[in-house]
C-alpha cells in the first residue's frame, strides 16, 4: 500500500512518516509548509506541497502516487487561537477534512486515519475518559476534532471507507533531537523555554481537587503515537469496512507540578515553578483509558515520562544551544 500522510512536515506528522517507513509501508507527504518543515521528510519519501482545501490537487496527488490509504494530520491545533479564529479553524480543520475525504472517495482509496484529540472529551470528570465517556468540547478546536469524527464515520458508513479516529492526549517527546517539535505550545516547550529565559516555569492553578492541587494530565511519547497510527493503518487493511474510534494514551496521570520538577531535574535548571491563576476550561484531570487500543489495534505505549522529557529536551537544546546551563 501507499500512504499518503497529510500533514507529514509537521511535528507528529513527522515521526508518523518515519514508523510507516520503518514498518515497509510506501509513504507520500502532503503539506502545505504552513508551519511543517521540509527538512522533516526522508529525501527517498515525496513531498507535495499543497492545501488540503485545493480538492484538485490532493486528487493528483491521490492519483499520481497510486495512493491506497490517507492518514490526516494537517490541521490547525492551538485551543487558544480557535478561541480567537474560530472562522479560520472551521475552514481549515472541517472543510479541508471535507474536500480531502471527497478527493478520497472519488478516487477509491479504500481506508482513512484521522488524526483527533482528547479534545473532544472538554471537561470529563471521570478517573479515566474511554471512548464513551461524553463528548462535550470546550474550544472551536474540540468542536472541529469532534465534527470530524463525525463526517469521518458518516462517510464511511455511505461509502464502505475504512476509518479509524484516533484520540491522541498530551504529546510529548521526539524520536530524534531533528524530528523535535518546533512549536511552544504544549507543557514541555513552555517549560523549556522558560527556563532557557531563566525565568520560573508557570504552573496554572494550585487548588484543583487533585493530590497536589495542579492538573492531572496523560502524557504520550510521540514515537508511540506514530506507532499508533501504523497500527491503525493495518487494522482497516486487514478487516475492510471497519469503523475505529481509540485513545492513544498511557492510562497513567502526572501533575503539572510533578512534570515540572522532572523536567528542572533532566535539563539542570534549578528554579521553581510560580504560579498563577487558573486558565478558563482547564479540567482538573484527563487520563485515558488505553484499553480498546490494545484490544482493536494491539498497541500499548512503550515509552515513559523520562523519556518524553530527555528526547523532547534534546531536541530543545539542538535548536536553542543557549538552554544548556553551564557546566
Amino acid at each position: 500500500m501507499t500512504w499518503l500522510i497529510t500533514g507529514g512536515a509537521g511535528y507528529i506528522g513527522a515521526h508518523v512518516v518515519r514508523a510507516m517507513t520503518d514498518a515497509g509501508e510506501r509513504t507520500v507527504v502532503y503539506d502545505d509548509l504552513s508551519t511543517g518543515v521540509a527538512a522533516r521528510v526522508p529525501k527517498d519519501v515525496p513531498l507535495v506541497e499543497g492545501s488540503v482545501l485545493d480538492g484538485d490537487r490532493v486528487r493528483r496527488a491521490l492519483a499520481g502516487h497510486r495512493v491506497t490509504g490517507v492518514v490526516h494530520l494537517a490541521a490547525k491545533k492551538q485551543v487558544g487561537e480557535s478561541v480567537e479564529l474560530p472562522l479560520r479553524y472551521y475552514r481549515e480543520n472541517v472543510e479541508g477534512l471535507r474536500v480531502l475525504l471527497e478527493a478520497v472517495t472519488e478516487t477509491g482509496v479504500p481506508s482513512f486515519v484521522f488524526s483527533s484529540s482528547a479534545a473532544v472529551y472538554g471537561t470529563p470528570d471521570v478517573d479515566l475518559v474511554t471512548e464513551e465517556t461524553p463528548c462535550v468540547p470546550v474550544s472551536p478546536y474540540g468542536e472541529t476534532k469532534l465534527a470530524g469524527e463525525w463526517l469521518v464515520r458518516a462517510t464511511g458508513r455511505a461509502t464502505g471507507l475504512s476509518t479509524a479516529s484516533l484520540r491522541y492526549f498530551n504529546v510529548a517527546g521526539a524520536r530524534a533531537p531533528e524530528l523535535a517539535d518546533t512549536g511552544v505550545h504544549n507543557l514541555v516547550p513552555m517549560v523549556f523555554e522558560r527556563l532557557t529565559g531563566h525565568t520560573p516555569p508557570l504552573i496554572f492553578g494550585d487548588d484543583y481537587a487533585t493530590p497536589d492541587g495542579t492538573c492531572v494530565r496523560d502524557y504520550i511519547h510521540v514515537a508511540d503515537v506514530a506507532e499508533a497510527h501504523v497500527a491503525a493503518a493495518r487494522a482497516l487493511r486487514s478487516a475492510p469496512g471497519r469503523d475505529l474510534t481509540v485513545n492513544i494514551g498511557r492510562g497513567e496521570g502526572v501533575s503539572v507540578r510533578e512534570m515540572i520538577d522532572r523536567i528542572t531535574r533532566v535539563t539542570g535548571h534549578d528554579l521553581s515553578p510560580t504560579v498563577a491563576p487558573r486558565r478558563p476550561g482547564d479540567p482538573a484531570s484527563v487520563v485515558a483509558s488505553a484499553e480498546r487500543a490494545t484490544a482493536d489495534l494491539g498497541w500499548k505505549a512503550k515509552y515513559d515520562v523520562q523519556d518524553m522529557i530527555t528526547s523532547a529536551w534534546e531536541g530543545w537544546v539542538r535548536l536553542h544551544p543557549e538552554a544548556a546551563p553551564a557546566r
